[in-house]
């Protein structure tokens, strides 16, 4: 970031995730550095001479995919960019999420301000309108193949700086002609490479791994702290999260998971209570969460770095790198960030199937003091019981969703583009999957906190009371059935608002939880 942190410099500060999603909410200012808008203007001033030149450069003065040998003349130039535009719209689906349009926004223009895409300043600072004024196109979820870029989603993008497309603004969806007459603007006209450089690149892929790495980790934030409320509720054993055990295995996200664990249940008189118990060890649900969860940390990382690479990358084509080197490359093949995203796919996969372990241990009445079903009165009430059906029936459909697309490739362009990533339909998939594990967190969490209650009078943590306490004050206790579903989406709710997280982060400021430092910076930032 620059040294005013109220300002992010497009195309000279390091871009992460954390710092998209400011900018595609409106929380952060952007701005342009002298030398950046003189890298630009550089870049633009290049185009003009290659199509005054009338040398034939892919996407300048020729066709596209197998047209690339079809020269363009000079006075056709301007209208090769426009029918790039409206060719490739071809997106088809339900619209992605305003959130997620706008942060392609977001990462087209930071990619764009790199200064090797021939972008006028006119085209740019129209596409830093629509983000300024949160007015975001509506962009189909259904098209891309992830190589060549993200070309029909990146097209519905901009159309509307054609006049063309649909929007959504002031929370309703209507036509950018619409919006365009209430702010007095007209449509601009694309000069020579821009429709090319515009819908080049991987930034619908880009956009939902943004999604991933910040709903990835509330989920994994939630997963641990609602893990550990669990195994406060059945009295299972601190001894697996003890230090000594993860420096003989040392990988970081294990290390970190247990590390917080332990801090966690620090100062628990439940913990103290059963010391002495006559139980050898856990289910695995319990004693290898900090493997499992761990596991899930260290895939959440990877595409966290990838990620942050790419974010600040330059994946459009061509790319020109001087009045000398125009290259046409590969930049935009999404294969980076497709595997990484199929990786994480599987991550959040697996913290769904443990968490519903949990949920049914919870349920099986061994743990002394918690009562079959979570319920004292059973038969006529049936408790908790099909609360894990829905736990269950979501893991099902995440194992479903696993199989990795960026497994598959299917030629086109015919033949020109023969090897395709897939990586916008990982994206899709990872969402889908982590939605689902968000779900099945939310009803663990209504199951420990109900059985947390079996505990009487003994206490837990300070940190564990307040997060039950959190819990309690939105969802009460049950007594007998009712309709568990307003239950789980109250708890949703929770999980959406990061209110336990909120709770951590005032325990640490208040000293009564030591917060881990053992990689704390690497898995705790964005």
């Amino acid at each position: 970031m620059s040294t005013d942190d109220s300002i992010f410099y497009l195309g000279k500060d390091h871009l992460t995730a954390r710092i998209a999603l400011q900018l595609a909410r409106g929380e952060l200012n952007t701005g342009l550095a002298e030398e950046t808008l003189k890298r630009m203007k550089a870049s633009s001033q290049l185009v003009a001479e290659i199509v005054a030149k009338n040398e034939p450069v892919y996407g300048i003065n020729t066709g596209f995919g197998p047209l690339c040998t079809t020269q363009i003349s000079k006075e056709a130039t301007l209208t090769l960019q426009e029918n790039i535009i409206k060719s490739h719209s071809v997106g088809v689906g339900n619209p992605i999420s305003e959130e997620l349009a706008l942060l392609m926004l977001v990462l087209k223009v930071h990619a764009l301000a790199k200064g090797y895409s021939g972008i006028s300043i006119t085209t740019f600072e129209r596409i830093l309108w629509f983000l300024k004024n949160q007015i975001a196109p509506i962009v189909p979820e259904q098209g891309s193949l992830g190589a060549s870029g993200d070309l029909a989603p990146l097209a519905h993008l901009f159309l509307p700086l054609l006049g063309l497309g649909e929007v959504i603004y002031n929370g309703k969806r209507q036509s950018t002609k619409k919006v365009y007459k209430e702010f007095c603007l007209e449509p601009i006209t694309l000069k020579p490479k821009e429709g090319l450089a515009l819908i080049n690149g991987t930034q619908f892929i880009g956009a939902h791994a943004v999604e991933v790495i910040d709903r990835l980790k509330n989920c994994l934030d939630h997963a641990d702290i609602i893990g550990a409320l669990m195994l406060e509720a059945v009295q299972g054993s601190a001894k697996p999260f003890y230090p000594e055990l993860h420096q003989l295995r040392p990988f970081k996200g294990n290390q970190h998971v247990a590390g917080r664990i332990k801090s966690f249940v620090e100062g628990s008189k439940i913990l103290s209570s059963h010391k002495d118990c006559n139980r050898v060890q856990d289910p695995y649900s319990l004693r290898c969460i900090p493997q499992v969860h761990g596991a899930s940390r260290n895939a959440w990382l990877h595409l966290k770095e990838l990620l942050e690479v790419e974010l600040n990358s330059v994946t459009d084509n061509p790319v020109l790198i001087d009045e000398n080197l125009t290259i046409s490359g590969g930049n935009f093949h999404g294969q980076p960030l497709a595997m990484a995203l199929d990786y994480a796919t599987l991550a959040a996969s697996e913290l769904g199937n443990i968490s519903d372990r949990r949920v049914y241990l919870s349920l099986e009445g061994k743990y002394a003091g918690v009562p079959k079903l979570l319920l004292t009165d059973t038969g006529i009430n049936s408790g908790y019981m099909i609360l894990q059906y829905t736990t269950a029936a979501l893991a099902s459909e995440n194992k479903g969703l696993c199989f990795p697309a960026s497994a598959d490739s299917i030629p086109s362009s015919l033949g020109q583009e023969d090897h395709v990533s897939m990586g916008s339909i990982s994206g899709r998939k990872a969402l889908q999957v982590i939605q689902n594990v968000e779900r099945i967190l939310s009803i663990e969490m209504l199951s420990a906190a109900q059985a947390f209650d079996f505990r009487g009078t003994l206490r837990s943590s300070i940190f564990l009371e307040k997060v039950h306490k959190v819990v309690r004050e939105k969802i009460a206790f049950a007594k007998a059935d009712r309709v568990f579903s307003k239950d789980i989406e109250k708890a949703h709710q929770l999980l959406q608002e990061r209110a336990l997280i909120a709770v951590y982060q005032q325990c640490v400021t208040e000293k009564s939880l030591q917060e881990t430092d053992l990689f704390q910076n690497e898995f705790q930032t964005m």
